[in-house]
């Protein structure tokens, strides 16, 4: 008997699941029997641009993989970008088990060069991009009396790091 644990029957979103640390959630998850929700903008580290290449080609190595996979290419500060992520999701699966609360961006510089619009952007992405995706799940993991919600933060918010005053603000204020 396995000790592994598994994740059969459950649904995942997981925010920012393009690259880095977020589609290492999605693959993990995928492994281990969830059906994924690959949310991803596109868009370069600093949040410019946006494609759904990078979304479509997680999805594509979980299929590869034997897994279930959809994409969703919506913003997470956008108010009806996350609700047609959870609508998406919702029609497709049927229910919503997991969030994962990835997304970001960074826009680092000395705080001396630092434009208060650079702070405000990341303070969005990471701050309300959680939150606004936290909500809309909220009442549907109520109802099925089962939910769980995985938030990335950063030690950069306990210890700072040099260029990223608003990034480490960001990612204390997910602490809270």
């Amino acid at each position: 008997m396995s000790d592994e644990i598994r994740f059969d029957g459950k649904v995942a979103i997981v925010t920012g699941a393009g690259g880095g640390l977020g589609r290492q959630h999605a693959l993990e998850l995928a492994r281990r029997g969830a059906k994924v929700v690959i949310n991803d903008l596109g868009g370069s580290v600093d949040g410019s641009g946006g494609s759904s290449s990078a979304a479509d080609q997680v999805v594509a190595e979980i299929k590869a993989l034997g897994g279930e996979a959809i994409a969703n290419g919506a913003s997470v500060t956008d108010d009806a970008g996350v609700k047609h992520l959870v609508d998406q999701t919702m029609d497709a699966f049927g229910r919503i088990d997991i969030l994962i609360a990835n997304a970001g961006i960074l826009r680092d510089k000395s705080f001396s060069k630092m434009e208060i619009a650079d702070v405000e952007v990341v303070l969005s992405v990471h701050v309300m991009g959680t939150i606004k995706p936290t909500k809309a799940v909220w009442e549907i993991m109520k109802a099925q009396n089962y939910g769980r919600i995985v938030v990335t933060t950063s030690s950069t918010g306990l210890y700072g790091n040099f260029g990223q005053t608003n990034y480490g603000a960001a990612k204390l204020g997910l602490v809270g």
